[in-house]
């Protein structure tokens, strides 16, 4: 199972003195060194963390997979198609929310994302959604041009934080069921939201089988802070089985 390090609050805590460090670069180069698969990073319309700059930096720099998580619009296409990078991975987005806090909603806006899709697949991008596990949104993913989904992990992280267990294998199940959809329809099936180093393990067990990378963010660059970025990346590698 692949891993991909999202270097946002890198950013985040750089951003609240609005200096030069800590440099999401150096996370990233960082954490290419250390293991990981492919660096993502979430370009918001309101730029609270990651900046134009910064991705183009990483993108210049790095030799993994850059996947660029974005809302849906316009000005965010244009600079995918300017950069290229490897993956992007559409994302709904509200200027109130803390982080992401639910999956794309690609059934009610699938006429605009056919036609939003198009340009960004001839550019040789691949594209991601980030959905919920649902069969219908991702029957709707396959139709409007998606090479991938990215499986909202949000609900399961929550129950297993909650000691919910029964709640939190539920939702393995469901998970694993959209995973298994998804691949029949032959879309790539990735996984992220909420995932730490103490709900990881479990959902790689019974997910294995279907999902072949997760996307983390705040857990590793937390314990970065005690650890380092180097150690966080490489322990991590290793509960998922790297």
């Amino acid at each position: 199972m692949r891993l991909g390090v999202n270097i946002d609050h890198v950013a985040t805590i750089r951003e609240a003195r609005k200096t030069f460090e800590p440099s999401p670069l150096f996370a990233a180069l960082i954490a290419q060194q250390a293991g990981a698969d492919q660096i993502t990073l979430h370009l918001r319309e309101d730029r609270r963390h990651i900046q134009d700059r910064d991705l183009e930096l990483i993108k210049s720099s790095v030799h993994i997979p850059i996947n660029l998580e974005m809302a849906p619009t316009e000005e965010m296409r244009d600079i995918a198609l300017k950069l290229v990078p490897h993956r992007v991975t559409l994302v709904p987005e509200r200027r109130e929310e803390i982080t992401t806090e639910g999956g794309l909603d690609v059934v009610k806006l699938s006429s605009y994302l056919k036609e939003f899709i198009r340009p960004i697949r001839e550019a040789d991008i691949e594209v991601s959604l980030f959905v919920e596990p649902e069969e219908e949104q991702i029957e709707v993913s396959k139709e409007v041009g998606a090479n991938a989904v990215e499986l909202h992990t949000g609900r399961y992280a929550n129950l297993y934080n909650e000691h919910d267990m029964e709640g939190a294998m539920r939702e393995l199940q469901r998970l694993a069921r959209a995973g298994s959809v998804a691949k029949l329809l032959g879309l790539r099936v990735y996984a992220g939201h909420g995932l730490t180093y103490w709900n990881v393990s479990m959902l790689v067990e019974h997910l294995k089988d279907v999902v072949e990378e997760l996307n983390v963010g705040h857990s590793i660059v937390s314990n970065a802070l005690i650890w380092g970025m180097e150690r966080a990346v490489k322990e991590f590698l290793k509960l998922i089985g790297r």
